[in-house]
């Protein structure tokens, strides 16, 4: 049997650890070259398949590549473009085909959330159709921690250790200060629909009182009376009150309290700042003094505080898709399913990607408190190991010394070119 190329792309927002997956990709490939011949990784994510603009991995040391794992963002290119229905636009698909036809290749690892977990079963099922087969094998990754049948997704261990470790530091700053100065302090952190980074938050309190002292989720309705009165209650009792509220905080009617008015290139609402928004609230209401906060990028992108759980999986992930693509397993996804002692353990199995395409797992309401503002002792336990660990990367003249690829494309062998 003919030795087939792999296609390898990054999708959506990337996070602190998608190259460590990357990583786990491209050694495992290496490692049985007597099947995979090359491992191509396309320039922006998906975009670079439809436009032919392939970065030839093979021209990479094992050093860069190796370097990859304590590297943050997508050091390949990501993007947020969603192709559109086969039957809304056949010719992308098509395109996708003719591109991995032209360049042998067999293997497709998409490595994202769950969008490019339904592109990746798309392509499986019209690649069957148009006579030339893909083994498509998606990679779980998303800050936003909301696949399902994996326990946990690759990216979100991060992220929550920052929130954790940025919501406990900046509350000893307010707490310090607040009988003279700010009051109210309020992280806003990611997550549209589903609650995980801003519950991983709630890791920062060790004792009864610690803050934060609020915790806004998506899945519970926001009330502005009963978040007022929660914050003045904090202040009177702490001398202070720290919030961690989630960007996709809405209300009753599934509004969100800091709707933008726009959306971006997936089709979702972009959301315009819900910490001040908050922030406004407390002032006029209240009167309090505060400071806000946007972890934004910051929080995604911080592999400086990542977690050993996380890179550990991230690389696992990678890792397992090209073993399942050799045992010829297809539209699949690696899961990560945690063991059942008490001591945390985990292994990696296969999901079917019919289970995992557009659906989005949001917080167990067991783990959120019976008022809703904190997490319970179910989500601690939880949320806990996933945090555990650090894997610094190696520091040169003070500063993180990070993965620098030479990015050399693969010749274009279409005549026809094709516009995103």
């Amino acid at each position: 049997m003919a030795k087939k190329n792999a296609f390898y792309a990054q999708s959506g927002g990337v996070t602190a650890v998608i190259n460590a997956s990357a990583c786990g990709v491209i050694e495992t490939a290496r490692q049985h070259k007597q099947h995979i011949a090359k491992v191509y990784a396309g320039h922006n994510g998906i975009i670079g398949a439809l436009t032919e603009e392939l970065i030839d991995t093979s021209k990479e040391t094992a050093r860069t590549i190796a370097a990859l794992k304590h590297t943050p963002s997508g050091a390949f290119g990501s993007c947020r473009y969603k192709l559109k229905s086969i039957e809304q636009n056949l010719a992308e698909y098509e395109r996708l085909i003719e591109v991995f036809k032209a360049h042998n290749i067999g293997y497709f690892f998409y490595n994202g959330g769950g969008d490019s977990a339904d592109t990746c079963l798309k392509i499986s099922q019209l690649s069957e159709r148009m006579g030339y087969p893909i083994q498509a094998i998606h990679i779980p990754k998303t800050v936003d921690n909301d696949l399902p049948i994996t326990d946990n997704c690759p990216g979100f261990g991060s992220v929550a250790k920052y929130v954790a470790v940025s919501t406990k530091e900046a509350s000893l700053d307010v707490a310090s200060m607040c009988a003279t100065s700010t009051k109210v302090f309020i992280l806003e952190v990611m997550g549209r629909h589903a609650g995980w980074i801003a519950a991983a938050g709630g890791l920062a309190a060790q004792q009864e009182g610690d803050a934060p002292h609020i915790i806004l989720f998506p899945e519970i309705a926001f009330n502005k009376e009963k978040f007022l009165r929660k914050v003045q209650q904090s202040v009177k009792k702490h001398g202070f009150c720290t919030i961690v509220a989630s960007e996709g905080a809405q209300y009753k009617d599934g509004t969100f309290l800091a709707d933008a008015g726009t959306v971006d290139a997936f089709g979702h609402k972009q959301l315009g700042g819900v910490a001040p928004t908050l922030a406004n609230m407390v002032k006029q209401e209240l009167g309090f003094k505060y400071h806000w906060a946007l972890a934004d990028y910051l929080q995604r992108s911080a592999r400086h505080i990542a977690s050993a759980c996380d890179v550990e999986q991230a690389y696992a992930v990678g890792k397992a898709a090209v073993e399942m693509a050799l045992a010829g397993k297809n539209a699949v996804m690696p899961a990560i399913i945690r063991g059942k002692s008490k001591r945390y353990t985990w292994s990696i199995q296969e999901a079917p990607l019919s289970k995992v395409a557009n659906v989005e797992r949001m917080m167990p309401r067991n783990f959120i408190s019976r008022d809703g503002f904190n997490i319970t002792e179910k989500a601690r336990e939880y949320l806990a190991p996933l945090i555990q660990g650090e894997d610094y990367p190696p520091y040169k003249n003070g500063v993180p010394d990070y993965a620098t690829l030479k990015k050399v494309f693969v010749a274009k062998k279409l005549k026809q070119t094709f516009k995103v």
